[in-house]
């Protein structure tokens, strides 16, 4: 059963950023593009074992704070070495201002 999860205020998160969100034992990324749409994947880099919201996100890519391995966060997309695994995708959605994420 998918369940819609409360991340936070709309406003929280600064336009072409990312924050990290954590919940029940799992992190997750959660972005905001400059078109002002919002996007999640999972938290951590497939490659090696680090958080992506400390790292730098422009034009729709999120780049490893370790290694500058990069993903498109709208698709999860690996765009080259080092990493080679997508990041899984999850669907977003913004209601009364407030930031959501759907977890399985």
């Amino acid at each position: 059963m998918s369940t819609w999860i409360d991340v936070c205020a709309k406003y929280e998160i600064d336009e072409e950023d990312v924050i990290r969100f954590d919940h029940d034992g799992k992190s997750f990324a959660i972005y905001r593009s400059p078109e002002d749409s919002f996007h999640a994947t999972d938290g951590h880099c497939t490659h090696e074992h680090v958080h992506l919201a400390d790292g730098l996100v422009m034009n729709d890519i999120i780049e490893c704070p370790k290694h500058n391995g990069r993903f498109n966060y709208k698709t999860g997309e690996a765009k080259g070495a080092p990493v080679c695994v997508n990041l899984k995708t999850y669907p977003v959605k913004v209601e009364g201002g407030r930031v959501f994420i759907q977890v399985a």
